[in-house]
């Protein structure tokens, strides 16, 4: 530290340094005194920028330490911190010369007990809960008997084995595989996005769309399991169209997702059993449900043989029911003969009438009838007669149109002399009747002048009377007008004027 001590100046002991000699002296001493550091405290304010890096304040009843996690760290944390948990972080500490403040770089944060962990669980699963996201009319029933099944689960584990097998014995189906991670940072986005993948996929296309889904996970720790506690894996599942199976750890494990999901299965192997039933199963309920078919059809056909038995001894015998109406129809075939002859008998007398009517002497008498009414018709339709209704109608026309000629010219009449009276009136009201019995305009630019005040402080006067206009000046003129008082006064008379008559009101 010699080479940062300045010779101290003449009558001076204490040396100088630089802020930023100051800060990295500073800054040293913190990160070689605490460059492995654990420390427990509650998390306060937690801020997520757009860079990825996670700010954050670990706290205590007295003291506050500004806390950093860089965005690689953040990733790899299995759970991620929120307000008001117990936390254990491990770190080293630094300065920050910039705001001269210090703050604990975060290596690594885990929950201070599982106690802590449990309570942040429980209320997040509260607040779930509360949205109605774990009600149970939001389930949906399994199929029973899917075409598709899509498995949400690590390829390369025990449980995706066990799921295939449990099918390919129970009944086989068609599964398609969507590997995730299923635990660490990037387990709950590759699950979300696995839920969120196959509820897009088109019913019918190419890559077919699941009738059940299977997320699953074999058994582990809280913290192994934590992904699936995460608040976007329970929102996709309680938001799949496709029914789904929750099959994540053993049968003591329970996770969020096992409260959204539609069926919660203990494990991977149970979630095979609930999503198909067994083939053989199937096999004999068909066999069994074919015995009582055809039992049931062989009971039916012997009763109803014998029914039709009993109904056959009571009917009669067809020769029986044959006699009577053979016996009429012979009756008939003997009557048949003579009602020929009877009709042919009577058709001949009615021609014999009718040919009688037609003897040439009557035939003669009805043209010679028909032919008078001819010439009678004849007689009423001629030339005057037709002529004579002729003039009539043209004379009832011509009748006609003289009045709608005299009733059109009336109304013509009556219009005009409605409009001579509005006139008249209109001449009447107007001030130019006025001016003719004594009155006048004035008007002073441009505007009617109504008091004494506004004619004298008018440059220009325009008096209108009746028979013209005359323009008179203004206070601005050569010599202002008098008043009618100054007039008054400055005439004299020896003899008193009669006083001019009183002027009349114009209404």
């Amino acid at each position: 530290m010699s080479d940062l001590i300045d010779d101290p100046a003449p009558g001076e002991n204490a040396p100088e340094f630089s802020v930023s000699d100051l800060s990295g002296v500073i800054k040293r001493m913190i990160e070689g005194e605490f460059s492995h550091v654990r420390v427990k405290g509650e998390v306060g304010r937690v801020s997520r920028p757009r860079s990825g890096h996670l700010y954050m304040d670990l706290k205590d009843d007295r003291s506050v330490l500004a806390g950093v996690i860089w965005k690689g760290v953040g990733g790899r944390l299995a759970v991620q911190p929120e307000e008001g948990m117990e936390v254990v972080a491990t770190g080293r500490l630094t300065t920050f010369p910039g705001q001269s403040r210090y703050q604990i770089v975060i290596e690594d944060l885990k929950p201070a007990g599982m106690g802590a962990l449990m309570a942040m669980l429980e209320a997040r699963r509260k607040a779930l809960a509360g949205e109605g996201l774990f009600a149970p009319e939001r389930k949906k029933q399994l199929p029973y008997l899917p075409e598709v099944i899509g498995v949400v689960t690590s390829p390369s584990g025990a449980v995706i084995r066990d799921i295939l097998h449990r099918l390919r014995d129970r009944f086989p189906r068609k599964v398609l595989i969507w590997p995730v991670a299923v635990q660490g940072e990037k387990c709950a986005p590759e699950v979300t996005n696995a839920i969120q993948g196959f509820n897009a996929l088109t019913p019918g296309g190419a890559l077919p769309r699941p009738d059940l889904l299977i997320v699953a996970r074999g058994g582990g720790s809280i913290e192994d399991l934590w992904g699936f506690n995460e608040e976007s894996v329970v929102r996709a599942a309680a938001a799949s169209e496709i029914p789904l199976i929750s099959a994540v750890g053993h049968e003591t494990d329970t996770t969020l997702i096992d409260f959204a999901s539609d069926k919660r299965a203990p494990t991977p192997t149970a979630a095979a059993e609930l999503a198909v039933p067994v083939r053989l199963d199937l096999l004999a309920w068909l066999d069994g449900q074919e015995g009582r078919l055809l039992q049931a059809l062989q009971g039916q056909v012997t009763a109803r043989r014998q029914r039709l038995r009993d109904l056959s001894r009571a009917l009669p015998r067809g020769e029986a029911l044959l006699d009577g109406p053979r016996q009429r129809l012979d009756g008939m075939g003997d009557k048949l003969p003579g009602a020929l002859r009877a009709s042919i008998q009577v058709r001949q007398v009615a021609l014999s009438q009718k040919a009688g009517a037609l003897r040439p002497g009557m035939l003669r008498e009805r043209v010679r009838n028909r032919r008078e009414g001819f010439v009678s018709l004849a007689a009423r339709m001629n030339t005057r007669t037709l002529q004579r209704d002729i003039s009539q109608k043209r004379a009832d026309f011509e009748r006609v149109t003289k009045r709608l000629s005299d009733v059109s010219r009336q109304q013509v009449r009556d219009w005009r002399d409605r409009l001579a009276a509005q006139e008249r009136l209109r001449e009447t009201l107007g001030y130019k009747a006025t001016l003719s019995r004594g009155y006048a305009v004035v008007r002073g630019d441009a505007e009617v002048v109504t008091t004494k005040a506004a004619a004298q402080a008018a440059t220009l006067l325009e008096i209108e009377f009746s028979d013209g206009t005359l323009a008179v000046g203004g206070s601005s003129g050569a010599e202002a007008p008098q008043t009618v008082e100054q007039t008054s006064k400055a005439r004299t008379s020896p003899k008193p004027k009669k006083p001019p008559p009183e002027q009349g009101s114009l209404f």
